[in-house]
Parts: structure tokens; C-alpha cells; sequence
């Protein structure tokens, strides 16, 4: 009897905290990429992994290049566990621009008691989640007291006001993001594209977040103290639409017989074309690159308790033996 494949998890409940003036690309390069993740599961078959929300404390807030935002969500009592809380950066006033108002005071303490009632379970191990900021949304952070002595960044320009804000916490400079359990904090704009890719990569693997960043036409950068990038990742830092397909090809099916001619027909080139291509796009050879997939997939059998018989045959060795060849080859 066929056993019945398991339930797919239940998408992350994704709310993004979105205050007045808030930095538009802080809301839209993540919620891209996070949308675009959805995109790539749903094209494989797969049930989206994340449910997006807005929610403010009023329904239309003025994002940081005067485009309203508008029919956001409410501030909800509570947030399941699991859940990811994104905390935006926000536009400093311009020179002579009024300050806020009474009203929007109001509403900024009302939001400032709210982020700390339902943001303080998600960093505890009962709640699950996540607290995610980028630019100065580590600021608010820290004024909601969510911060304590973990380790965090944020713009370059606003360390010292964080550390002055959070002075238990351990602020630490020149980093794309800082990850400290469940906080997980990144520098300014763009670099809250780069933590949402990581987040993606370890929450849907790293093919999902390769075609995400493939879409978004952005490099995968890492943590400078995070392992190396994996080989499923490697080598994608390119352009080259066909290369990209051979790519996904072996990525989705490397046990399968792949000869250089079915890769170039994939790539619908000459077998010699795309050895020039993988050398000038991938840096590596076409071979190369399918040994050093495999070798990371043997290796992930591996370590979740296959033997190595059966670790070699899943990832697409003849034998053991191949196996150790190949690894020995790749080594030098």
C-alpha cells in the first residue's frame, strides 16, 4: 500500500507593521520576495508557504515618497505563534516639515504598547516566530522593548542611536543582517531583501530562494558567519536564461542520467556552447556542477541517517565507490 504523502505545513502568517512615512522598498522588496517564493512552490506543485498582512493603526498610512498606502488591516490582539512580525524603516522628516500631532502621538504610543504585547511571545520559545526588522524598524523595536540582550543591526548611520536605545543589547556593525534566535535584523533597504532571501532559503530550501533571487535579479548574499553558500546555491550569480534551465534541471532531478548532450538540448545549445557558457557564466564545467549537486545531496542523505549505499543511489551515484571518486576529484 502506497503511504499517503504527509500534510503540507501550514503557511507563515506574515504580518508586516506599517506606520506613516514608512520606507516603501522596506515593505516591497520583502513582501516581493516573499510573494515571488509563493509564486516558485505554486509552480512546482506546491502549497504557497506564507500568508501576507498589513496591519496599522489606521487604515491608510503615507509611505517615504508620499504614496498613500491604503485599506491596511487593523493592529490584531494577537498573532499565532509562528509568525513573522516585519518592523519597517521610516523617513525622518524633511527640514521644516510639521511635526506629528497630537493624534498621530497618540498613535504611535497605541502601537508602541501594541508591537511589545504581541511581539514579545513571538521571540519565546512557546511562541515560535519571528521578529524581523530592517533599516531603522530596529529602533522601534528597541522602544517596544523587544530587543533585550541579543544581538542585532541596523543602517549604518543609526548605530550609535540603537545602541544608545537598547543599551543591553549587542549592536553589531557592518553586517548585511544579524540573526539571534528568533530576532533577525538587517541593515538598511535593500539589505531586507538579502535577510528575506535567507529567510526563504530556511524555510522552503535553497532552490526557492534561488528562483527568487533569479526573478528579482539580485545576488544572494550571506551573513559573513554563516556557512558557505551551498552548491545548490553556487554558481547562480548569472543572467543567462539557459543557463538557468540546465540549472534548474539537474537542481529538481539530479539523480537522472545527465549527459552533457541532454543538458545542452535542455538548454537547447551544442554540447561545446554550453561548456563555454558554464565557463563564463558559472565559473565551473558542466560536469562539475552536477557532481558538486550531488555530492551536496549524498551528503544531506547523510546526515538525516541514510547509509551510504542508499545516500549515493538517491543522489544519482552508479555506487559507493563513484561517490568517494567523485568527492576525492572535487577536493582539489
Amino acid at each position: 500500500m502506497r503511504t499517503p504523502a504527509p500534510p503540507a505545513a501550514a503557511p507563515v502568517d506574515v504580518v508586516f507593521l506599517v506606520q506613516p512615512r514608512a520606507l516603501l522598498l522596506d515593505l516591497a522588496g520583502p513582501a516581493e520576495a516573499l510573494r515571488l517564493a509563493n509564486q516558485a512552490l505554486q509552480r512546482r506543485g506546491q502549497a504557497p508557504a506564507f500568508h501576507l498582512r498589513f496591519v496599522a493603526a489606521r487604515s491608510a498610512a503615507p509611505s517615504s515618497v508620499g504614496l498613500t498606502l491604503g485599506e491596511l488591516a487593523p493592529l490584531p490582539d494577537r498573532l499565532p505563534p509562528g509568525s513573522w512580525l516585519f518592523l519597517l524603516g521610516c523617513r525622518h522628516l524633511h527640514p521644516g516639515e510639521a511635526s506629528p500631532g497630537s493624534a498621530e502621538r497618540a498613535e504611535q504610543i497605541r502601537t508602541l504598547r501594541w508591537l511589545h504585547d504581541v511581539g514579545a511571545p513571538l521571540l519565546t520559545p512557546e511562541g515560535a516566530g519571528r521578529v524581523v526588522t530592517i533599516c531603522s524598524g530596529a529602533l522601534l523595536a528597541a522602544e517596544a522593548g523587544l530587543l533585550g540582550r541579543r544581538r542585532c543591526t541596523t543602517h549604518h548611520e543609526l548605530l550609535d542611536e540603537l545602541r544608545r536605545q537598547a543599551p543591553a543589547a549587542e549592536v553589531v556593525d557592518n553586517r548585511v543582517f544579524v540573526l539571534d534566535g528568533p530576532l533577525a535584523s538587517s541593515a538598511g533597504i535593500t539589505a531586507g531583501i538579502d535577510l528575506t532571501l535567507h529567510l526563504i532559503q530556511a524555510r522552503c530550501g535553497d532552490a526557492i530562494a534561488a528562483a527568487v533571487a533569479q526573478t528579482m535579479v539580485v545576488y544572494l548574499r550571506r551573513n559573513p558567519h554563516d556557512p558557505e553558500l551551498s552548491p545548490l546555491l553556487a554558481h547562480r550569480h548569472h543572467l543567462h536564461p539557459a543557463l538557468h534551465r540546465v540549472q534548474d534541471a539537474v537542481c529538481a532531478r539530479p539523480a537522472e542520467d545527465w549527459s552533457l548532450d541532454r543538458m545542452a538540448a535542455v538548454a537547447h545549445v551544442t554540447p561545446r556552447h554550453l561548456g563555454r557558457l558554464f565557463g563564463e557564466h558559472a565559473g565551473t564545467t558542466p560536469l562539475r556542477y552536477l557532481q558538486s549537486i550531488r555530492l551536496e545531496l549524498a551528503e544531506r542523505a547523510r546526515q538525516q541517517g541514510a547509509s551510504l549505499a542508499d545516500a549515493a543511489e538517491r543522489a544519482g551515484f552508479s555506487s559507493e565507490q563513484q561517490w568517494r571518486r567523485t568527492r576525492r576529484s572535487l577536493a582539489h
